[in-house]
């Protein structure tokens, strides 16, 4: 906006092969645990989970036709599932190990998609198209339901966790 360029409001993604997602995620796994001086013996666990939860989502969105939110929580749930008892067991922070496996769930796209419109909403002004509006409704909306979908799948599983099994 400061220099007069436009940034327009991207469609929708195009389908990503199965094996791109899950190679992709084990990278952003590898690089959030890494950046964040996780040891890299621990590592491998929340690289294999993040790589299996981008393969749930992956399921739910392209073959199951769900939404990107419920992609976002079904492979949240399964990341607090399979974290929870292994940071129980060995003393390992959930935090780490969980948010480390779904950081790359986080819906940037969205998020962007809906800076990038209302800039363009600041810009025009009044006169602005309806499909404007909409459309940052809709990306902000999503983001918040894939943000409160990760919150919850990955809490959930740790709290019933902690209430019913008790550590030792």
């Amino acid at each position: 906006m400061a220099v007069g360029a436009n940034l327009s409001i991207a469609g929708s993604s195009p389908p990503i092969p199965l094996a791109i997602d899950v190679i992709a995620a084990g990278c952003a796994v590898a690089s959030f645990g890494t950046f964040f001086s996780m040891p890299w013996r621990l590592l491998p666990f929340p690289i294999a989970v993040g790589m299996l939860a981008h393969a749930a989502r992956w399921a739910v969105i392209s073959v199951a036709g769900g939404s990107a939110p419920a992609g976002a929580l079904v492979a949240c749930t399964l990341v607090g599932i399979l974290t929870t008892p292994v940071a129980d067991r060995r003393h390992l922070p959930f935090a780490a190990l969980a948010f480390s496996a779904v950081v790359s769930l986080m819906p940037g796209f969205f998020l962007f998609n809906a800076a990038t419109g209302l800039v363009e909403l600041l810009s025009i002004g009044p006169s602005a198209p309806p499909a404007l509006l909409t459309g940052i409704v809709a990306s902000g909306t999503t983001a918040f339901l894939i943000v409160m979908a990760m919150t919850f799948g990955l809490i959930l599983p740790r709290m019933l966790y902690e209430r019913f099994l008790p550590s030792v």
